[in-house]
């Protein structure tokens, strides 16, 4: 199967056939990641510029390791280090690292739509590796490898998705990639933290913490991000955490074996105990694993890759 997208801005834009052939793709370079050498001549030649005006340490990393591991030059991009703070726009930044040829750039904004622009106005690719509160479509992909992974399937799971909905774009990329998969999508969290309209995305919302749980075959806890917020939309972290926060007793609402995920980082005894992150439910670290493998198989796609056999 041809992967027919040029760039990868959004989970919204890719289709369940799109999304089953990464899946694909992924687990196919997960082998490479086992190997004593991790390396493969897949990209060699190309260069990918992992552009990032926000903090990350998964992300970044994990694109970093997936481009290295597939032979490309890779050169990371912080806005500190970069002539952004000499006042450059992101275009003339843009255009300026487009005059040196590179492949693919990387782009992480905090602006929603920061991607999109630069799609427009460039040649090469761009992968969105998060922009704003709107999308960050990597982690929901690989959300989905994890679970898939640990559970035999997707359709058919209930997902109930609890937190700081309002600011999270992993919550949406999950939201738009979960229903194309036959998934039933629960959003969990406070009427303050909780975007008007959002069940018309095919979501069901909740505020009551203990009925979303119920029978769930999935659980993904968020942060709340108090950096998008401006201003805490809750009176305290305790009470946050009494209401909203994942520990064992209420995770004996979910079905027996229901898993637990957190694309991190993780604000420990808020909207999550320790004893659930490193219980035997948590499913984390496969998580930041299985990053890799999703990176992998994104930089090879748009890169001109067909097929999923690395």
């Amino acid at each position: 199967m041809t992967f027919r997208h040029k760039h990868i801005l959004g989970t919204e834009q890719l289709s369940r056939d799109d999304i089953e052939l990464i899946l694909d793709t992924a687990d196919s370079f997960k082998e490479i990641n086992a190997r004593e050498i991790k390396k493969v001549p897949t990209l060699r030649g190309k260069t990918i510029i992992n552009l990032f005006y926000e903090a990350s340490t998964r992300t970044r990393t994990s694109f970093e390791i997936a481009g290295k591991r597939l032979s490309a030059d890779t050169v990371n991009i912080t806005a500190s280090s970069s002539s952004v703070v000499k006042g450059e726009t992101l275009e003339d930044t843009a255009k300026n690292i487009e005059a040196m040829k590179p492949d693919i750039i990387v782009m992480r904004h905090a602006a929603s739509g920061a991607p999109h622009y630069l799609a427009e106005r460039l040649d090469c690719s761009v992968i969105n590796a998060g922009d704003g509160a709107h999308e960050h479509p990597s982690q929901a992909l690989l959300d989905l490898l994890t679970i898939r992974e640990k559970k035999g399937r997707l359709e058919g799971l209930t997902v109930a998705i609890v937190g700081d909905i309002t600011h999270s774009r992993v919550a949406r990329s999950n939201l738009y990639a979960m229903k194309k998969m036959g998934m039933t999508v629960r959003l969990v969290g406070p009427g303050t933290m909780m975007p008007p309209g959002i069940e018309r995305l095919g979501a069901e919302v909740y505020t009551d913490m203990r009925e979303a749980l119920r029978d769930a075959d999935v659980v993904m806890m968020l942060r709340i991000q108090l950096e998008r917020q401006g201003k805490t939309m809750l009176p305290t972290l305790r009470e946050y955490a009494r209401f909203y926060g994942l520990n064992l007793e209420n995770l004996k609402l979910a079905k027996p074996d229901a898993i637990v995920l957190h694309p991190g980082p993780m604000n420990r005894g808020v909207e999550i105990s320790s004893y659930v992150a490193d219980g035997a439910q948590s499913v984390i670290l496969d998580q930041v694993e299985n990053g890799v493998a999703i990176r992998m198989a994104l930089l090879y796609l748009v890169a001109g890759g067909e097929s999923k056999e690395a």
